[in-house]
């Protein structure tokens, strides 16, 4: 088993790459996007060459944070000193970047999933941080980088996002204090919370009209479930990756515990969302079907199931955390 390590040490180990190159996760959120991101933007202000590598279109919720950090292009990221992957702990998160990843002569992981493990050369995985954004806000001033509004902007969309606007369990005094001090910085709240909330594809919401239409109570009204379909998609016009919230959206329903929102990949492959809103701890739930994340926000990845079959055996499992 490999140890987890300082910031300190990470950050000596950055100072000294000339290259170095940022693996987020799949589907990315605002915390993944934000923190890649804002590391990269500080990485370049030390003089380093330094990108985000990614693999799939960026979702539209987070595309407005990419100020050409991101990448594809192989020419740009040969022979990196230091790979790191951010707000994810294992290869299946970046699967068809993986090999690129394994060619750096360093690697480092920077998360906060509680289902983390230390896999790498170097890692900080700290589960209480509310977002990867704010660790990443501590390893900069490391570097002997400034925060400047640019890079605070990307930290705030990525700690905004991942504590919900502040909503969640996760956000702490830390948190707020923070984000206090990047407003300070001239980061403009509202101008990044309406490209994040209020700048949705009438496509997107009326595929949430289906999902809602779709969803079924069960466990005495302690759970509900939902999901996406192909099918869903092509009549709506509605993307998978504009589904993020969601799963929240499904929580909020009054006398729900947890939230489960299928997503179908292809014929036989299920994306499952997870969400708990006080006691159930669903990342547990999800280690158990081989994913991971949070305490209140997890999920994992079925093959070789149909939706409905999905379903059903989601449904039992769901029901036997109440008994």
């Amino acid at each position: 088993m490999k140890k987890n390590n300082s910031l300190d040490e990470i950050a000596a180990a950055l100072k000294k790459a000339d290259t170095v190159l940022l693996f987020p996760h799949i589907s990315m959120d605002g915390d993944a996007m934000g923190a890649s991101s804002a590391l990269c933007a500080a990485l370049r202000k030390a003089g380093k060459t330094a990108y985000v590598v990614v693999e799939e279109k960026l979702p539209d919720m987070v595309a407005f944070l990419d100020r050409g950090y991101c990448t594809e292009d192989p020419k740009l990221t040969a022979r990196p000193d230091v790979c790191v992957c951010v707000d994810c702990g294992e290869y299946k998160r970046f699967p068809k970047r993986k090999t690129l990843f394994r060619t750096g002569a360093l690697s480092v992981c920077i998360d906060h999933h509680k289902t983390t493990e230390p896999f790498l050369d170097l890692n900080f995985i700290k589960e209480d941080a509310a977002a990867t954004a704010e660790i990443v806000y501590e390893l900069i001033p490391l570097l002997g980088v400034e925060i400047d509004e640019e890079i605070g902007s990307l930290i705030y969309a990525g700690i905004v996002t991942d504590t919900g606007k502040f909503q969640y369990s996760n956000t702490t005094r830390k948190t707020h204090l923070i984000a206090a001090e990047l407003l300070a910085l001239g980061v403009r709240a509202s101008d990044i919370s309406i490209m994040l909330y209020q700048n949705e594809r009438m496509e997107k919401l009326l595929l949430g009209a289906r999902i809602f239409d779709d969803a079924r109570l069960f466990a005495d009204g302690r759970a509900v479930i939902s999901c996406i379909t192909e099918k869903m998609l092509k009549e709506t016009g509605g993307r998978l990756d504009e589904t993020d919230g969601v799963t929240e959206s499904l929580r909020d329903i009054r006398g729900v515990e947890v939230a489960c929102l299928l997503k179908e990949k292809t014929a036989h492959t299920i994306k499952v969302s997870l969400r708990s809103k006080k006691d159930v701890d669903v990342a547990a739930f999800s280690e158990k079907n081989g994913g991971g994340g949070h305490t209140k926000a997890a999920g994992f990845t079925l093959n070789g199931y149909s939706v409905e079959d999905a379903k059903n055996m989601i449904i039992q499992q769901i029901e036997e955390l109440f008994l």
